[in-house]
């Protein structure tokens, strides 16, 4: 499995074969020049909102940051193939410390419309503020092992082991593990482009 590094190169990449500039990018982004040289550069694991404002910018799907092969065909992911570092992704601020591991489920599909990802949450901090994002798309999760819970909207969802939420993501959310232990959810992420 890939680790973040890869996803902060394959933005650059894309970015200076389509002819823009750092400051292009986050003047289209709404993000700061600031916070895309510290993902170009690995600095910062970034949350789901700027991967998906910089896709939208770049006119590629989320998973290209993702891709490493392109399979046409079937995909199939086996228990045995989920492990290494994942990629990380913060609680969508700048200064934010890696509170989730992504491990892509369908890395080798090419052409694909959804995200699917076996997501490792850890437990927050005591007193930690939670920074809620929101962009376009859809995403559903089920919870596989522990408690998570989602903040959406003016909305608190507790959900336990065998639980599952779908929501649009236009609505400010964020999830969480709630309490002091891990949790682990299957996310299913859909983001049109």
């Amino acid at each position: 499995m890939k680790d973040n590094k890869i996803i902060g190169s394959k933005i650059q990449h894309i970015r200076e074969s389509k002819g823009l500039s750092i400051e292009e990018m986050a003047e289209r982004s709404g993000l700061s020049v600031e916070q895309i040289k510290r993902i170009e550069e690995n600095v910062d694991f970034p949350s789901l909102a700027p991967l998906i404002k910089i896709a939208r910018v770049l006119g590629v799907r989320l998973g290209t940051f993702l891709d490493d092969q392109s399979q046409l065909g079937p995909v199939v992911c086996r228990k045995g193939d989920l492990t290494g570092d994942g990629i990380g992704f913060t609680n969508n601020n700048t200064e934010g410390r890696k509170h989730m591991g992504y491990y892509s489920m369908a890395e080798d599909k090419s052409g694909r419309h959804m995200e699917p990802f076996l997501i490792e949450v850890a437990p927050s901090a005591p007193g930690e503020a939670f920074t809620p994002s929101s962009h376009e798309g859809e995403e559903f999760i089920y919870v596989l092992q522990g408690c998570i819970e989602i903040l959406y909207g003016k909305n608190t969802y507790q959900l336990s082991e065998g639980d599952s939420i779908y929501y649009d993501s236009i609505v400010s959310h964020h999830v969480h593990a709630a309490g002091n232990e891990p949790a682990r959810i299957l996310g299913v992420i859909y983001t049109p482009y």
